[in-house]
């Protein structure tokens, strides 16, 4: 049986891209999100993930678009397993790429396709990817990163689709995604988040759940991985990471982790502390 396989890398690129090459055969990532896109190409085998509202099957040579804080999963679709490549470039350092190219648009890209074919764009980022992650030319490498993502989003980028909520309601909901993004480990109730914008608790989930995909209980643990990536990244002990972003303990926090980033912890702190 393949042993599940996964390596974290940090680029410089861009004020830091996250990078991820990775083979599994029985990882099961719950529904999770990224504060960046997730942008990867399947080497081998082929993955099924859920994404918009559907499920996808994104087989070799494929490219997996998925949006900054779009809900999604991802196991295997293929009796060995699947492997591939991935980065997660930020909406603001989308949009810094954008300005420095001149590439006229509002705001960050959308992708509307979950699963592209795409030779061209595949063969660009797998030649970024190998670049970030054995050479140290900085020109190349910042020459490579623009290349890839620019032609990415010149072939593959939408505009974003319009939602049905009022104003009001989207402004209400920004506000509560904003007290748990900026207060992740708050041990919060929802009557008081329903309290801080002057709604119902039942509504202020339905709601929710219809702009985000998570319910607020189930996005607060997604923004408190997000602060403990970064705990970790700076060195912090798993434990003392855990209490400080308000999981229960180490066990919980373990748990979480693994199940929405396929690697523990401690595999993650060893290869991107600063």
């Amino acid at each position: 049986m393949t042993k599940e396989q996964a390596r974290y890398q940090l680029a410089d690129e861009l004020g830091g891209i996250e990078i991820l090459n990775a083979r599994y055969q029985q990882q099961n990532f719950s529904r999770h999100s990224h504060e960046g896109y997730t942008i990867g190409v399947i080497e081998s085998g082929a993955q099924q993930f859920y994404r918009t509202g559907g499920n996808h099957i994104a087989p070799q040579d494929s490219i997996i678009l998925v949006n900054a804080d779009e809900v999604h999963t991802g196991c295997s679709a293929s009796e060995g397993g699947w492997s591939y490549q991935a980065m997660y470039p930020t909406p603001e350092q989308f949009e810094q790429l954008s300005q420095d190219l001149g590439i006229k648009q509002q705001g960050a890209p959308y992708f509307s396709q979950a699963v592209v074919q795409d030779s061209v764009v595949a063969g660009s980022l797998r030649a970024t990817l190998a670049l970030l992650a054995n050479s140290n030319n900085r020109l190349q490498r910042e020459s490579m990163v623009y290349a890839s993502l620019s032609l990415l989003m010149t072939r593959h980028a939408k505009t974003r689709p319009t939602t049905t909520s009022t104003f009001n309601e989207r402004n209400h909901l920004s506000l509560v995604k904003q007290f748990l993004d900026e207060q992740p480990q708050a041990n919060v109730s929802l009557s008081e988040l329903a309290k801080l914008v002057n709604l119902s608790p039942c509504y202020l989930v339905k709601q929710f759940v219809k702009r985000y995909g998570l319910p607020p209980h189930a996005y607060q643990i997604q923004a408190r991985l997000r602060l403990a990536k970064q705990l970790l990244r700076q060195g912090n002990k798993q434990l003392d990471v855990a209490l400080d972003c308000g999981f229960h303990d180490q066990s919980h926090f373990s748990r979480h982790f693994k199940r929405a980033l396929g690697v523990s912890p401690g595999r993650y702190a060893k290869e991107l502390a600063a």
